[in-house]
C-alpha cells in the first residue's frame, strides 16, 4: 500500500488533519502553525527540544516545527520538571503546551500563524526517544525519520485497509514510540484524521461521533476494563501494545469494540517485531516478514530488521518458544525491566531513586502480586533503625519524595525496613529469601 510521507502529507490539499470533540482541526491551519513554531525554534540556540505535549495535534506541529527549523526534537517520555533538569546535559530547551518549572529554555505553545513557505525538510532529520535501560539510566534512542517512515509503511501494508475510512482514537499517549508510531505517524500516513486528545476513561468512548468508523489504538491495561454491554463506537481496527493480552480480555474487548484485538510486540530500540490477532488462534506471534529472529550460543535471542541500524541487530530481554517458522511465544524476561500496566518500569531505577533518600543505605526493588494487581515493593536497609511508631510516616515521606522521580505505577506500595538485605555466598541478591519478607500482611 503506498503511503504519503510527512512532507507530502503536509502540503497535500485541504483536508481535515485531526479532530478536538466536534472542532475538526485543519491541514491549512496545521501548516501555517508549523511555520509559525518553526520560525520561533529557529531563532531559539542550541539543536536538542525536548516536546512535552499531552495534545497530539500540537506535539505534531511541534514535531514538524522542530524538523523545518533544523532541530532534533527528543520526546522523553514524560512531562515532569525534575527529571527534565536531570536530563540538561542531553536538552536545550523544552517546548510544551503546559506550564513547567524548569531552568531549561522552554517555549509555551502560542496559537500562532505564518504564512511564510517552509524550508524543504532535512534529509537527516531524526528524533530522538528516551526508555529505560536495565541499569535504571534512561537511555536514548535515535530514530531517523526515514526508519519511521518504513516502519509505517510495514503498518499500513498489514492494517491499512481495514483502516482506510478510520478516524483515529487512542488510549496511549503520543510521548512513547508505541503511541507516536500508531496514533500520529500511521493516520498521517494513511491521510486519516486522529483525534487531538487520549481517551482516559471507557465512558469518553461513548460520547464519540458515529459517522465514520474508528481505529483505537489502546494497551492492555484501557482494554481489560472495558464493559462488555458498553455503547462503544463502531471500531474497524483495534491495536494494543504493551503487554500480552489475556484471551477472555481480548473476547470481551471485541464483545464491546465490534472487532477482534490485534496485538503488537517490540520496543523503542527495535520498533515493531511481530503482532498476533486475538481471533481464537494459539496466540502465537507473528514476525513481520522483514524481520529476523535468530538464537545466539547462549540461548538468547537478537532480532535484526531495516528498523534497526546495527547490522548485528539487537539483543531481546525476552525468552521467546519458536512454534513454527517465524512464529513464537513469549515465555518471560532476562533483565529487570518489568510491565506493570503495560508502562516499563525499570527496577534498577526504582533502587537508584530510593538509595538517594535520606538515611537508605541499601535497597532492593521487586514486583510482588496481591489481588491479580502487580505493584513494586522494595526492601530497604538504613543507616538507624527507625521506632516502629515512625515506620508509616516514614513510607508516607519516602512515597512522597519518590514522586516527582518515577511514574505512579513504578512508586512502592510495598515496603519492609530490614538490618541487611539477604544475600547468597556468592554476595549475590537472595531473591527468594527478599520475596519472602511479603509474604506476611503489611
Amino acid at each position: 500500500m503506498k503511503i504519503l510521507p510527512v512532507s507530502l502529507w503536509l502540503h497535500a490539499p485541504e483536508a481535515e488533519v485531526a479532530f478536538r470533540g466536534d472542532r475538526p482541526l485543519m491541514r491549512s491551519t496545521l501548516r501555517r502553525q508549523v511555520a509559525a513554531l518553526a520560525t520561533r525554534l529557529a531563532a531559539a540556540p542550541g539543536k536538542r527540544w525536548a516536546l512535552c505535549f499531552d495534545d497530539s495535534y500540537r506535539f505534531c506541529v511541534a514535531l514538524l516545527a522542530a524538523w523545518y527549523a533544523g532541530k532534533t526534537p527528543v520526546i522523553p517520555g514524560h512531562c515532569r520538571a525534575r527529571p527534565l533538569e536531570e536530563m540538561r546535559a542531553a536538552l536545550d530547551g523544552v517546548v510544551s503546551d503546559m506550564p513547567l518549572d524548569i531552568t531549561l529554555p522552554h517555549l509555551l505553545w502560542r496559537e500562532d500563524e505564518s504564512s511564510d513557505a517552509l524550508p524543504p525538510l532535512p534529509d537527516d532529520a531524526a528524533l530522538v526517544l528516551f526508555t529505560s535501560g536495565s541499569t535504571g539510566v534512561p537511555r536514548a534512542v535515535h530514530k531517523p525519520l526515514a526508519v519511521m517512515e518504513r516502519e509505517t509503511q510495514w503498518l499500513a501494508e498489514r492494517w491499512g485497509e481495514q483502516a482506510t475510512a478510520c478516524r483515529f482514537i487512542a488510549s496511549v499517549s503520543h510521548q512513547h514510540l508505541y503511541g507516536l508510531s500508531f496514533r500520529l505517524f500511521l493516520p498521517m500516513a494513511l491521510s486519516r484524521p486522529f483525534a487531538a486528545q487520549q481517551i482516559v476513561y471507557s465512558e469518553q468512548l461513548t460520547q464519540l461521533a458515529r459517522h465514520a468508523p474508528y481505529a483505537f489504538i489502546s494497551s492492555p491495561a484501557f482494554l481489560r476494563r472495558l464493559d462488555a454491554p458498553l455503547a462503544a463506537p463502531p471500531c474497524a481496527l483495534v491495536i494494543s501494545a504493551g503487554g500480552a493480552l489475556e484471551e477472555e480480555a481480548a473476547r470481551s474487548a471485541q464483545q464491546a469494540l465490534g472487532c477482534c484485538v490485534n496485538e503488537i510486540y517490540g520496543s523503542t530500540e527495535t520498533g515493531v517485531i511481530a503482532w498476533r490477532q486475538r481471533d481464537g488462534d494459539a496466540g502465537d506471534w507473528r514476525a513481520f516478514p522483514a524481520v529476523h529472529l535468530e538464537k545466539t550460543a547462549t540461548d538468547r535471542w537478537h532480532v535484526r530488521s531495516a528498523l534497526i541500524p546495527d547490522p548485528g541487530g539487537w539483543p531481546l530481554d525476552d525468552r521467546l518458544v519458536m512454534s513454527a517458522v517465524g512464529r513464537f511465544q513469549l515465555a518471560g524476561r532476562h533483565d529487570r525491566v518489568v510491565k506493570i500496566e503495560e508502562k516499563r518500569v525499570s527496577l534498577s531505577e526504582v533502587e537508584r531513586r530510593v538509595m538517594a533518600l535520606p538515611g537508605v543505605i541499601d535497597a532492593a526493588a521487586l514486583t510482588i502480586t496481591r489481588g491479580g494487581r502487580c505493584a513494586v515493593a522494595v526492601v530497604v536497609q538504613l543507616d538507624a533503625p527507625p521506632p516502629a511508631a515512625e515506620l508509616s510516616r516514614l513510607k508516607r515521606g519516602w512515597r512522597g519524595q519518590l514522586h516527582p522521580w518515577l511514574e505512579p505505577v513504578a512508586l512502592p506500595r510495598y515496603w519492609r525496613v530490614v538490618e541487611s538485605i539477604p544475600v547468597t555466598s556468592q554476595s549475590k541478591r537472595a531473591w527468594t529469601q527478599i520475596e519472602e519478607l511479603f509474604h506476611v500482611a503489611g
